[in-house]
C-alpha cells in the first residue's frame, strides 16, 4: 500500500512538472491571459484517468497553484482592483485548473471514457474562464485590435473560446494517441483504489 501511494505521489509530481514545462511552449498567446500550449493539460488529465478523480483533483489543485505562481507577476501587472485580483486568482487559476482533475470521471469506459472525461474537464475549465470573463474582464471590452463588444457574454465566449477550444481539441487528440499505443495504454491503465 505504501509503495503504491509513494509511486502515485511521485507520478503526480512528475506530471505537474511536465505540465508546467509544456505550459511554457505557447503556440498562441492572448494579451489578457490564455494561450494555446503544447498539450500542457494532458499530463494532469492522464494522471486523473490513471488514479481517479480524488487524487486527480488533488494533483490538479497543486498544478493550479504552480500556474498561479508562474503567472503571478504578469497578473499583478494588469492593474486589477484587489477584489478583481482575488476573483481572478479564484476563477482563472484555482477553479480553472483544479477541474482538470475530473478527467478521470469516466476512466472505466476505456477510450470513450478518456475522450469524454478529458473533454468534460476541459469544458469545465472553459466555463471557469467564461465566468471570469463575464464577471471580471468584460470591462476591458476589446478582444483584438478594432474588434470590441459591449455584451460580456459574447466577449467572454469569443475570447476564452479562441484559445480553449483548440486546447480541448489538441488535448483530446493527444489522449487518443496515448490510448492507441498498447504499451502506453497498459502503463496508464486505471489503478483501482490507490
Amino acid at each position: 500500500m505504501k509503495n503504491t501511494k509513494t509511486r502515485m505521489l511521485v507520478e503526480g509530481a512528475v506530471m505537474i512538472a511536465l505540465a508546467a514545462v509544456l505550459s511554457f511552449i505557447k503556440v498562441y498567446k492572448l494579451p489578457w491571459g490564455g494561450s494555446i500550449t503544447l498539450l500542457s493539460m494532458l499530463p494532469i488529465c492522464v494522471f486523473s484517468i490513471k488514479y481517479g478523480i480524488a487524487w486527480g483533483t488533488f494533483v490538479s489543485f497543486v498544478y493550479a497553484l504552480v500556474q498561479l505562481f508562474i503567472d503571478l507577476a504578469e497578473v499583478l501587472s494588469w492593474g486589477l482592483t484587489p477584489v478583481s485580483l482575488i476573483a481572478c486568482f479564484a476563477l482563472d487559476y484555482l477553479l480553472a485548473y483544479t477541474v482538470l482533475g475530473l478527467a478521470g470521471m469516466l476512466r472505466s469506459q476505456k477510450l470513450p471514457g478518456w475522450i469524454l472525461g478529458t473533454t468534460l474537464a476541459l469544458m469545465l475549465r472553459l466555463g471557469a474562464h467564461f465566468l471570469s470573463g463575464v464577471l471580471i474582464w468584460h470591462s476591458f471590452g476589446e478582444l483584438w485590435d478594432g474588434f470590441s463588444t459591449e455584451n460580456e457574454f459574447i466577449y467572454s465566449i469569443l475570447y476564452n473560446g479562441s484559445y480553449m477550444l483548440p486546447e480541448i481539441v489538441f488535448t483530446v487528440i493527444g489522449a487518443v494517441i496515448l490510448y492507441s499505443v498498447p504499451q502506453t495504454r497498459k502503463l496508464l491503465a486505471p489503478v483501482q483504489k490507490a
